[in-house]
């Protein structure tokens, strides 16, 4: 009968009721009951009745006094929250509301004020989209920038947050914030802004001052003059050098002045009169074409004769830019091709006649120039022909002039070993130096003119310096003992891309250098890496160079000084320059004079591996004991052959000796067995040459019996045939030590 979920004032009054009826029942029991024992009977049972009641009763009365209780907790809790609300909403800085369903609930003193004429609606119950438009309807919010009242508050899409800024008419800004709360209050929020409105004008304008003085800068330099018009024609920023060209006072050229009066005074003092095409047109006929979007161009001429371009061109706002040029140069220069043209056609006139006989001049000359190329074409044959006789004789010089200085070298080495008497043996020294300077000479005329002819061969490959370097230390050190100076060159086992021939050469050249330049200390030579490359330095603490010298020491002749150094033409800083330059090796020098000097070649760096130089041309000691051989000479020089001869017995050796191939058969063939090794020179008489006998014994023998070319021929061809062939090359003068070391060498790998 009664809800538990129903409010407790109900159930109290539901349950006053039943008890009231329960009671009611009683008393009409009394009346209507029949004997005693039924009346207390009933009774008891309505006494229970009651009991209960009561106490169910008593429970609600109870449950009752806490809910007063408890709502009395709550609503000072809510007078609390309330007060509260009112504390924050006056501490707040600006105006603030609060709105639920749509209605004005609550808001500050601020938020009422803001507007006054707005400020009567504010009272609770306040629609939100009333308030917004007498917001946007209010005599104190200025237009927005389409020039519509309250544009900028119009109901918003979305309620969740929207932000407005409203400008005041007495120059304050506020920020009008709403958002919508998460149980769909809308809280709204003023805020002003009025100081950093302000702050934000200052810096615009500031940044625009600022570009206007930038602008100005820019202005003044400009070799040009500038002016910029308002639409009104109110000058507005201009340089000194508009002013300057003009020429009008300074007056009329501050900030504000109509343009118009510049021109009136320009044309009442004539300060500028047209001139060209363009002359009689006014200021007037200048605003016709500005209006229709042209561009203005004159020119006028001040009265000390200074000519100006003036252009106008229209700007975006209906404003102009007038420039001014100093246009004087290019008119007088104008006038004076104009001046020089009417000169040029008078002398046009003049130089007709004359170039009609120049024409009959030139028809002669045309056939003495055909003369002339003529010549000059059997002049240019006759040169190359020469050229080519050059290098025949060339080849034949290196043939013919060595084949001598071979036998006398070999008849000097012969004759040390028999001559024994000290006076004998200085002499016997003597000519041998003087050979060596012969050789030394010859080879570097010889070596001149190959460097120097167009056709001059080149065998670059990949060798070793460690070889190289040593039979460098073997050839100098006696040069070096003779002056007393000590000669160090550093082994070196890196492998370099060069022609070994020319390079050796050079360094031969640079050490011998310093050899006869210096007169005590010593001369040290060394490898360097650098980077990818390798720099081969010779070190001497000879006389140095001076600056002014280091430039022409590598000319042809050239000699750094008269009193020192030994013998010598100075071709070999000169050689040294032709063959570096024609492989691509960069040549140093420093020097410090009295101090030494230091020269260096730079070549690149190659991967190791066995060359064709090193297989032909690997040498070793000199061995020692007896030759005990057969060596077959095929030698077409006399002298030469026999001075090999006795050269080649003197060390134990069997020698065949003949002047051809068909001479080394029959003598092979006569002695019933093939040499133990061939020794032949490259050019022999009648076309024949070593290349062929070494064929021919080969064929014989049925084997590749080991030989050695001997020549002065030092062509890249000869070096690639005999490393096809397996035969290696040696140049004469031949060395004896090398020869020696070299025979040793071939036929130990023979015999292996």
């Amino acid at each position: 009968m009664i809800d538990p979920d129903e409010p407790l004032e109900i159930q109290v009054r539901k349950q006053a009721k039943i008890i009231e009826a329960l009671i009611s029942r009683s008393e009409r029991g009394h009346e209507v009951g029949g004997s005693a024992y039924s009346l207390f009977q009933s009774a008891i049972v309505l006494q229970a009745a009651v009991w209960e009641k009561t106490k169910d009763l008593e429970v609600a009365l109870d449950t009752l006094g806490r809910a007063s209780s408890e709502l009395e907790l709550a609503r000072r809790l809510q007078e609390r929250m309330q007060n509260n609300l009112a504390d924050a909403m006056v501490a707040v800085e600006g105006g603030f509301a609060l709105f639920s369903e749509d209605r004005l609930q609550v808001c500050n003193e601020f938020f009422r004020r803001l507007l006054p004429d707005v400020e009567p609606l504010i009272e609770p119950g306040l629609a939100f989209e009333d308030y917004l438009n007498a917001v946007a309807h209010s005599r104190f919010v200025l237009p927005s920038d389409n020039g519509a009242e309250g544009g900028r508050l119009a109901q918003p899409r979305d309620r969740r947050f929207s932000s407005h800024v409203l400008a005041l008419r007495n120059d304050r800004w506020f920020q009008m914030a709403y958002r919508q709360t998460s149980s769909g209050n809308i809280a709204v929020l003023q805020t002003e802004i009025t100081d950093i409105v302000r702050q934000n004008q200052r810096e615009k304008d500031r940044l625009i001052d600022q570009h206007a003085h930038f602008l100005q800068a820019a202005f003044d330099h400009m070799s040009l003059g500038i002016c910029t018009f308002s639409a009104k024609g109110e000058l507005l920023v201009r340089n000194e050098r508009f002013g300057e060209l003009l020429g009008v006072p300074l007056s009329l050229l501050k900030k504000g002045i109509g343009f118009r009066r510049i021109t009136e005074y320009i044309e009442r003092f004539e300060a500028l009169k047209p001139q060209g095409s363009g002359a009689g047109r006014v200021p007037d006929g200048w605003a016709k074409t500005l209006r229709r979007g042209g561009v203005v161009q004159d020119r006028f001429r001040r009265p000390d004769g200074v000519s100006l371009d003036i252009r106008i061109h229209a700007l975006p706002d209906n404003g102009f830019i007038v420039s001014i040029t100093d246009v004087t140069v290019e008119t007088e220069a104008a006038e004076a091709r104009q001046r020089i043209n009417q000169t040029l056609e008078r002398r046009v006139q003049e130089r007709t006649a004359e170039l009609t006989e120049a024409n009959r001049l030139l028809r002669i000359q045309s056939v003495e120039q055909a003369k002339t190329e003529e010549a000059l074409r059997l002049a240019k044959e006759a040169a190359e022909a020469a050229h080519v006789s050059k290098t025949r004789f060339l080849a034949a010089a290196s043939h013919d002039l060595l084949q001598p200085i071979n036998a006398a070298k070999l008849y000097i080495s012969t004759l040390k070993e028999k001559v024994t008497e000290r006076g004998a043996v200085e002499t016997v020294d003597r000519i041998s130096r003087s050979f060596t300077s012969i050789e030394s000479l010859l080879h570097a005329l010889l070596d001149i003119s190959r460097l120097d002819s167009p056709g001059a061969e080149f065998n670059v490959t990949a060798f070793c310096l460690a070889d190289a370097l040593g039979s460098l230390a073997g050839d100098l050190a006696p040069l070096a003992a003779e002056k007393g100076i000590g000669l160090t060159i550093l082994p070196s086992s890196r492998w370099v891309m060069s022609d070994q021939r020319y390079l050796m050469r050079c360094v031969q050249n640079l050490v011998v250098n310093a050899i006869q330049y210096t007169e005590t200390g010593r001369v040290l030579v060394g490898c360097r890496h650098a980077g990818g490359k390798v720099r081969i330095e010779v070190w001497d603490t000879g006389i140095g160079i001076c600056e002014a010298d280091q430039g022409r020491i590598f000319n042809e002749f050239t000699r750094v000084s008269k009193s020192h150094g030994g013998p010598g033409m100075g071709l070999g800083l000169s050689i040294v320059e032709r063959a570096c330059r024609h492989l691509g090796h960069r040549v140093r020098l420093a020097s410090r004079p009295g101090k030494g000097s230091v020269f260096s070649i730079e070549l690149p760096l190659a991967r190791p591996g066995l060359d064709a130089a090193a297989r032909g041309t690997t040498t070793e000691a000199t061995p020692q004991g007896g030759l005990d051989l057969i060596v077959m000479i095929v030698e077409n020089d006399a002298d030469v052959l026999h001075a090999t001869t006795q050269k080649l017995d003197g060390w134990g050796a069997s020698v065949l000796a003949t002047a051809s191939t068909k001479g080394a058969l029959d003598l092979m063939l006569g002695v019933g067995t093939a040499p133990d090794i061939i020794l032949a020179d490259y050019q022999l008489d009648d076309g024949d040459d070593g290349v062929e006998a070494i064929r021919a014994l080969r064929a014989a023998a049925g084997y590749d019996v080991p030989a050695i070319v001997i020549t002065a021929n030092r062509s890249k061809a000869l070096l690639q045939l005999g490393e096809k062939m397996g035969f290696s090359v040696l140049t004469k003068p031949v060395q004896l030590s090398r020869l020696r070391a070299l025979i040793d060498w071939k036929t130990r790998r023979q015999v292996a």
